[in-house]
């Protein structure tokens, strides 16, 4: 037993978003007793080798609801003080496509 068992932890639901270079992976897991968490995943390709970079988050429910007022706070503040410009990228392999924008987004919290 270690602090990485979560890794063998079996996925209950999972969500797989790509925003041009990187990719986000929303993953509900549970705890042995049964309670839910999250883990919040971006990767990324390195140009210079090619080797994906992950960088993960654990939430746990007790957190959910402070973790989405800070989040909702935060996106609110750079949407009021800069012009943001949404974007949704279509992936492929050989880069072709990539940075196309698909009309319509939604991106509201």
């Amino acid at each position: 037993m270690g602090e990485f068992d979560n890794k063998e932890r079996e996925e209950v639901f999972s969500k797989k978003v790509r925003a041009g270079k990187r990719t986000y992976f929303f993953d509900v897991k549970a705890t042995r007793s049964g309670d839910y968490y999250l883990t919040l995943t971006e990767s990324k390709k390195r140009l210079e080798d090619g080797v994906f970079v992950k960088h993960k988050i654990f939430l746990y429910k007790e957190d959910f609801e402070k973790f989405a007022e800070g989040l909702n706070e935060t996106v609110d503040y750079i949407k009021s003080h800069q012009d943001v410009v949404e974007k949704r990228y279509e992936y492929s392999e050989n880069h072709e496509g990539a940075g196309t924008r698909v009309q319509n987004d939604d991106f509201s919290f």
